[in-house]
C-alpha cells in the first residue's frame, strides 16, 4: 500500500496498472517512494574528508561486499589511506581453508592493514535443508569447535563473529531456531575466553523490524521495500527474548570479551544499554550502521558515549562508499546539525537526518583506536606500525 498526496492510498497492484507516473508533477499524486524532500535548513556544514585520528574499523565485511576482487581491495585501501583508517577487521574469515583463502586475499598485499575474525560452521557437511544432519547436532560439536578456534588462532585469527542468523535463521534438529543460550555452545564461549579471542555478536535487529509493517512503524518505507527484513510474527522469537538470551551467555562467561555489534542492537534505548554495560563488565559495543539512530538523539548519545568511552569501539559495517565514511567523522567530531547519515537516496535506515556530537579529542582517540588496541589481538602491533609510518610521512 502506498500513501499519496492528500491522504489517498493505493495498492502496489494498482500503481503497476497506472498509466501516469505517481511523481507529483503537473498535479499528479505523489507516491511516498518518490518523495525526495530537499531540506530548507541553512546550518553549518563541516565537510570532513578524513578522521582526526587513526581509526580501527572493527566491523567490516570484505568477503561479502568485495567478493575477493583484487581491484576493489586496492581501491578501498586507497579510501582507507585518504580517511586515516589504519586497520579494518574483516568479520568474514570462516574456518579452515576458507580462512586461508580470505587471509591470502587480504594479507598477501596488505599484511599490516587488516585483521580477520573466524566464524562458526554450524552446518558442516550436512544438508542445508535438513538441519538434523548439521554438524552442530553432534554431541561433541562444542569441543570440536573449540579445537577449530585454537587452530584458526594459530593461522592469525583475532576473534570470532556470530551473525544474526544465530537466533533468527539457523535451525535445530526439530526445525526450531537454535537457541543463543543453549548450554551446548558453552564450550565455544569458554574457548574464546581461554584463547583471548573477543566475540562480536549480532543479535536481533532494529526495534522496527520486530513490529508490524503498518502505518505506525517508523521504518515502514524501508520495510515495504525489504519485507524479508521483518521478524514480526510467531515464527520468530521476540526481540526481547533474543537480547535476554545473549545477555545470559555474557553473564555465564565473564572471562570472555563480548562486543555487541551495532550498539548491541539497542541503539534506540540507550538507558537499557547502559544497564547492560553496568551489569556485564565484559561487554563492549560498536556503532556500525547505527549513527542513523545515535545521530537523531545527539544529547543522549553524547552523554552515553562520554560515560562509557572506555567500552566503545569503532565500526562501520563497510566497506562503504567514501561519502558514508565522511558522515561518520562528521557525527563523531562536529556539532553540525541536520545532515545525512548515508549517501543513498532514499536513506536506508529511516527517513531522517542526524546531528553531530562533537566528542573531545581524548574520547575520539579511545573510540577510534585505543579501545580496539586493548580488546582485539593484533591491533596494537599493526597500529603502531601505521602510526610510525604516518609520522615519517609528515616529517618535513
Amino acid at each position: 500500500m502506498l500513501l499519496l498526496a492528500g491522504g489517498t492510498s493505493v495498492s502496489l497492484a494498482q500503481t503497476s496498472e497506472t498509466t501516469e507516473p505517481l511523481d507529483g508533477k503537473d498535479g499528479r499524486p505523489l507516491a511516498i517512494g518518490e518523495f525526495r524532500p530537499e531540506p530548507a535548513m541553512k546550518v553549518r556544514q563541516t565537510n570532513l574528508t578524513h578522521a582526526k585520528f587513526p581509526v580501527v574499523d572493527d566491523h567490516t565485511h570484505f568477503r561479502y561486499r568485495l567478493k575477493h576482487s583484487p581491484e576493489q581491495l586496492d581501491d578501498f585501501v586507497g579510501v582507507m589511506d585518504r580517511n586515516n583508517i589504519a586497520l579494518c577487521v574483516s568479520l568474514d574469515g570462516r574456518l579452515g581453508d576458507d580462512f586461508d583463502d580470505h587471509a591470502k586475499y587480504l594479507w598477501t598485499k596488505y599484511p599490516d592493514r587488516f585483521l580477520i575474525y573466524a566464524n562458526i560452521d554450524w552446518q558442516g557437511e550436512g544438508d542445508p535443508d535438513k538441519p538434523e544432519t548439521w554438524a552442530c547436532q553432534r554431541p561433541d560439536f562444542g569441543r570440536r569447535m573449540s579445537l577449530e578456534l585454537a587452530e584458526v588462532k594459530k593461522r592469525g585469527a583475532s576473534g570470532l563473529k556470530l551473525f544474526k542468523q544465530f537466533g533468527l535463521g539457523y535451525k535445530d534438529a526439530d526445525a526450531s531456531l537454535l537457541k543463543i543460550d543453549d548450554p551446548r555452545w558453552d564450550p565455544i564461549w569458554k574457548a574464546c575466553g581461554d584463547l583471548g579471542l573477543p566475540v562480536i555478536i549480532h543479535t536481533a535487529d532494529p526495534a522496527a523490524f520486530f513490529e508490524p509493517i503498518d502505518n505506525t512503524n517508523e521504518r515502514w518505507e524501508e520495510l515495504s521495500r525489504h519485507p524479508d527484513w521483518s521478524f514480526y510474527g510467531d515464527q520468530f522469537p521476540s526481540r526481547e527474548e533474543l537480547l535476554a538470551a545473549r545477555n545470559r551467555v555474557i553473564a555465564r562467561h565473564p572471562e570472555t570479551t563480548f562486543i555487541g555489534a551495532h550498539f548491541a542492537n539497542n541503539s534506540e534505548d540507550l538507558a537499557t544499554l547502559s544497564q547492560w554495560l553496568e551489569r556485564y563488565p565484559n561487554l563492549y559495543v560498536e556503532p556500525a550502521s547505527r549513527i542513523s539512530e545515535l545521530g537523531r538523539q545527539p544529547y543522549t548519545s553524547r552523554e552515553f558515549i562520554m560515560k562509557y568511552q572506555d567500552r566503545i569501539l569503532f565500526g562501520t559495517d563497510g566497506p562503504w562508499p567514501e561519502q558514508r565514511l565522511h558522515y561518520y567523522w562528521r557525527f563523531f567530531e562536529t556539532f553540525d546539525e541536520y545532515f545525512p547519515y548515508s549517501e543513498k537516496v532514499p536513506p536506508p535506515q529511516g527517513l531522517w537526518y542526524i546531528y553531530g556530537i562533537g566528542l573531545p579529542d581524548e574520547v575520539l582517540k579511545k573510540i577510534y583506536h585505543q579501545n580496539a588496541a586493548k580488546v582485539i589481538p593484533g591491533v596494537e602491533k599493526k597500529l603502531k606500525k601505521y602510526m610510525a609510518q604516518q609520522e615519517t610521512t609528515i616529517e618535513p
